[in-house]
């Protein structure tokens, strides 16, 4: 599996524990930036990360800055993209389960950092679980589609 990564400066240390993490754990990783806590803006970084999600270039994502709203707000403009803010691993697996999520969003200002990771685990380790979920997901598809047009 691919994971895309990416933060601003708020979440850039977070972003190099979770990606020392994913690698331990075998997962291929793309680090879409940023490179260091020198300030950057956020959105740069969630569209780089749901781009590369629509694109396949990976299969889930993970972003990171201090609250993991703004970089979620960000991705979720990428028409196909749902991003899920998660405080905790309830959230994190209904987020997969449920709503079927393709990028896990945190804020490193929010939760420590292994909190961060058992959050990471739980995204990574749970899978859609279809059925009605799916016609809820669908709905969402073709509103975005409607709306696109």
């Amino acid at each position: 599996m691919i994971i895309a990564l990416g933060a601003d400066h708020g979440g850039f240390e977070l972003k190099e524990i979770i990606k020392k993490h994913l690698l331990d754990r075998n997962y291929e990783v793309k680090d879409y930036g940023t490179d260091s806590a020198q300030a950057v803006d956020y959105p740069e970084y969630g569209f780089q990360v749901g781009e590369a999600i629509i694109k396949q270039e990976a299969d889930l994502g993970i972003l990171v800055c201090g609250t993991g709203i703004g970089i979620s707000i960000a991705a979720n403009k990428v028409r196909g993209i749902r991003a899920a803010v998660c405080t905790n691993c309830y959230m994190a697996k209904m987020a997969r389960e449920h709503n079927n999520a393709n990028i896990l969003a945190l804020g490193a200002r929010v939760i420590g950092e292994g909190l961060a990771l058992e959050i990471v685990d739980a995204f990574l380790n749970t899978s859609f679980g279809g059925e009605r979920h799916a016609r809820r997901v669908d709905l969402i598809s073709k509103y975005e589609d409607a709306i696109s047009k």
